[in-house]
């Protein structure tokens, strides 16, 4: 049953606020792929984002809400579908 409601369950909204390239809240997360001080995966409900910079930290992680805030210096802000399907990872696809 709960796996039924998950399938028909609406979509959270998907929002990116940046505030003066130090700070970006997201919502609409569905899970964080990877991170490092150089660059953070986040899957969300509208695809593969990728966050590029440096001295980057995830503040904030809501699983539950689906919201994410990072802080650092925020050098760009990507989406992408890439997706390696033989290791089930993004990060070999992107820094190939």
């Amino acid at each position: 049953m709960q796996q039924q409601e998950k399938q028909t369950r609406p979509p959270k909204p998907h929002n990116v606020i940046m505030e003066n390239r130090k700070r970006v809240s997201l919502t609409g997360v569905l899970d964080i792929d990877s991170f490092n001080e150089q660059g953070v995966i986040v899957l969300t409900e509208l695809g593969v984002l990728i966050v590029k910079g440096a001295d980057l930290r995830i503040n904030k992680l809501s699983v539950d809400s689906g919201d994410v805030n990072i802080e650092g210096e925020i050098n760009s802000l990507a989406y992408t579908d890439i997706h390696d399907k033989k290791t089930g990872s993004i990060i070999k696809s992107l820094f190939k």
